[in-house]
């Protein structure tokens, strides 16, 4: 006999099946029906012109998105495609989000990292350690940077007694490449510091796009000085990141891996010291262990209601907020059926047909004045080969008897009759005499005659 299946192990193998068929991948589309729960997760739909798929973004990734999506927006996502067991929904769960377009920049980026790669510029052999004592720290970055402030800040609270070298440079614009390239070289001349620090604060990839550029990448890997790259968030990656010594995932994480704190030292000496009096007292800890043991295996049972009493409370309350999340979902998703269901408006379909008539009169007249204007061109082509317009300058067709036309005196004699066809008037005329006319007459003898 077949095993049959349950749903919920139907939904659980088809989920299965897609995460492990289906690696990460990137998706483009419009962002629709965006809903950001109290939770903090976004729930949305992206589409194109073509098709749609449910997508949802958990808290902790939706945090690291450096903008507010809306509806309507265009973006590129990075997602595991799977399926919502409770309702057998097809989805993606979103890890990363960037508006469209920024595709370019990042495969140019791929493309660098690769190449660099491949020349050992990011090889783990080369790089240097940090000294543990620096007694001076050498910084690039704008003196206006919020990222300064941050790592004096932290160098103030953890190393005070550490001296700081500003080395200014822009960390963004067209210029800002070169002019970090050379406050990396002054500062690798003049090697008046232990550690350099190369930071700014976060943004897109637009804005740290400075820190991308291959020949500052160059400059940071011949650096006699150790740099530390303490670039955008902790999301953030850039070519200065991998060439550098070392790469801190904030400017203040930098500073703190830069020097290391004035107490952790302190407490460091006061370690030693106190190692000696903790062997002595371990063996006193050890049976203050056992004594506290066995006091909480008698502990009275009122106290053991109460702690059983709070835990059922706490489990009441996370229940409490399951039932209101679930009614919470539900709501939504009628609102969003609703919306959908509403009637078309009347007015809405009066103005896309007054719209439609109006282009249909404007649509009307322009064919008809094109068809008058080739109907006035043909007129005119008509005229230009038209007989009439030769006989208006003064020639004549001449007829026989027979209505044949008359082109020299054979078949005309004396009291032959004639009609002649002038540009506004028909004559009847008699031959009296023809003679033949030479055609190589001059204009002179062509006037007598």
């Amino acid at each position: 006999m077949r095993e049959i299946l349950t749903v919920s192990q139907l939904n659980r193998t088809v989920s299965g099946l897609l995460e492990r068929s289906l690696p990460l991948i990137w998706v483009g589309g419009e962002i629709s029906n965006l809903t950001r729960a109290a939770s903090g997760h976004w729930y949305f739909t992206l589409k194109d012109a073509g098709a749609q798929v449910r997508a949802v973004m958990f808290r902790g990734r939706a945090q690291g998105v450096g903008f507010v999506p809306r509806e309507g927006d265009r973006v590129e996502v990075r997602a595991l495609v799977t399926l919502y067991e409770a309702r057998g929904d097809f989805q993606l769960n979103v890890e990363l989000m960037r508006r469209a377009g920024s595709g370019d920049l990042h495969r140019r980026f791929l493309e660098l990292k690769a190449r660099l790669e491949t020349e050992g510029l990011f090889d783990s052999a080369r790089k240097r350690a940090l000294p543990r004592l620096p007694g001076r720290i050498g910084i690039v970055t704008s003196p206006q940077a919020a990222a300064l402030r941050d790592v004096l800040t932290a160098l103030a609270r953890r190393a005070p007694h550490v001296e700081v070298v500003l080395y200014p440079a822009p960390v963004q614009g067209a210029d800002a490449p070169e002019l970090l390239r050379r406050a990396v070289l002054q500062a690798g001349s003049r090697r008046e510091c232990d550690v350099l620090l190369l930071v700014r604060g976060g943004g897109s990839i637009e804005d740290l796009w400075a820190f991308n550029d291959e020949a500052l990448a160059r400059a940071i890997a011949a650096c006699p000085v150790p740099v530390v790259s303490g670039v955008g968030h902790e999301t953030d990656f850039t070519i200065a990141d991998f060439v550098a010594d070392l790469r801190a995932p904030t400017p203040t994480a930098a500073a703190e891996l830069a020097a290391a704190e004035r107490t952790e030292l302190l407490a460091e000496v006061a370690g030693w010291l106190d190692r000696a009096a903790r062997l002595l007292a371990r063996d006193l800890d050890r049976s203050f262990q056992r004594l506290d043991l066995a006091l909480a295996r008698l502990r009275p049972p009122s106290e053991q209601w109460r702690e059983r009493a709070h835990r059922l409370a706490l489990i009441e309350a996370r229940l409490s907020a399951a039932v209101r999340e679930g009614l919470a979902r539900r709501r939504s998703l009628a609102e969003r059926l609703h919306a959908r269901l509403r009637p078309p408006s009347v007015a809405s379909a009066n103005l896309r047909v007054d719209a439609l008539r109006a282009r249909m009169v404007q649509s009307t007249r322009r064919a008809a004045d094109a068809a008058d204007q080739r109907l006035r061109a043909q007129i005119q082509a008509l005229e230009l080969v038209s007989p009439l317009a030769v006989l208006s300058r003064g020639y004549a067709i001449v007829r026989d008897r027979e209505g044949r036309v008359v082109f020299d005196e054979r078949g005309l004699e004396a009291g032959a009759a004639l009609r002649i066809r002038v540009a506004r008037a028909e004559v009847e005329a008699t031959v009296a005499h023809a003679r033949p006319v030479s055609t190589d007459v001059s204009p002179a003898d062509r006037a007598s005659d």
